[in-house]
């Protein structure tokens, strides 16, 4: 007898409906990478951690010059590094089925350092598209917490290719990857040996303009990273502090005295935070003998806002 027509229905429903549920573009391009395997043939193997770093090399030096010159070669260069990007975060964090494997992670990061993935990662990442600079992104957080040793791999090679952290402070200046960016370097940050560079390049002074850039976002993001630098390690915001005090007050002043209310506040609101801290106690001394700042804060005072009021207050009582 054949099967009532709303239990055939249930049926082609529930064969063509995906158990794996991943909101948005996501789902449509890890839909279309496993459409890609027919039914009727075996499905390739998995890439081994090896393979997979140097697919990801090969794809992301396809963005040339001459392949975005030419629409085809870029839309397939692009695809490519898609692809690449999604069985990379597969390895890395498993695919809703199948757990990740500790041993391929680390041998993964193994060979991307060895094949200056990383490098190509900060390199040709304004020329990604948004789903690979998010996939990119999620790589990086997870490549720079992995451990070889008593030591961080990935760790030691952005601090030995220090130039990456300073092409991605520049990178803020691009509002279509500076947030991609900003989640790079706040994931960099969490490291002492790679704060304490940032702080000491001369890069680092172009957050004090970034912070008061006119896109919301940016400036907002770019304040989110200026705060890590300067509160994450203390120890090493406090030597940095002693050796630059001059120069770091000199244009700290000016966020001070900005005449953007949003930069007045969340800037006397961050200096009281890592002044405060004991490590600074002798850079708060310098601070408070100086007339000028003195003066700034009596104004910061007398400011409308009680938020900027307050703030200055906790800064202004320790100089009775």
């Amino acid at each position: 007898t054949p099967r009532p027509v709303r239990e055939r229905e249930s049926v082609v429903k529930g064969f063509t409906e995906s158990p794996l549920r991943i909101p948005g573009k996501r789902r449509e391009r890890e839909l279309a990478i496993a459409m890609s395997f027919s039914f009727f043939k075996p499905s390739k193997p998995k890439p081994s951690p090896r393979e997979l770093a140097r697919a990801m090399k090969e794809s992301l030096l396809a963005l040339d010059a001459h392949t975005v010159a030419e629409v085809r070669a870029l839309e397939k260069a692009l695809e490519d590094v898609d692809k690449n990007f999604v069985a990379m975060r597969q390895m890395l964090s498993g695919d809703g089925e199948v757990e990740p494997n500790q041993e391929q992670i680390l041998q993964l990061a193994q060979e991307i350092c060895k094949e200056d993935v990383l490098s190509l990662f900060v390199h040709k990442l304004p020329m990604l598209g948004w789903d690979a600079r998010k996939d990119l992104v999620h790589c990086w957080s997870i490549l720079l917490r992995q451990m070889v040793g008593s030591g961080y791999l990935c760790v030691d090679y952005v601090e030995n290719h220090s130039e990456l952290l300073d092409f991605l402070v520049v990178c803020y200046n691009n509002k279509d990857v500076a947030l991609n960016c900003g989640n790079m370097l706040r994931e960099c940050i969490k490291h002492p040996v790679l704060a304490k560079y940032m702080l000491e390049s001369t890069s680092f002074e172009f957050f004090f303009k970034y912070v008061e850039l006119p896109n919301f976002d940016t400036a907002s993001d770019a304040l989110a990273t200026f705060k890590d630098l300067l509160t994450k390690h203390p120890s090493e915001v406090s030597q940095f502090l002693r050796v630059r005090y001059e120069l770091f007050f000199g244009l700290y002043e000016k966020l001070l005295t900005s005449t953007n209310y949003v930069t007045r506040r969340q800037s006397l609101k961050l200096l009281s935070e890592f002044l405060l801290e004991s490590p600074n106690s002798q850079v708060m001394k310098c601070f408070i003998l100086e007339a000028r700042y003195l003066k700034i804060m009596m104004a910061l005072l007398k400011d409308t806002s009680k938020n900027i009021q307050i703030s200055a207050f906790h800064i202004f009582k320790e100089y009775v």
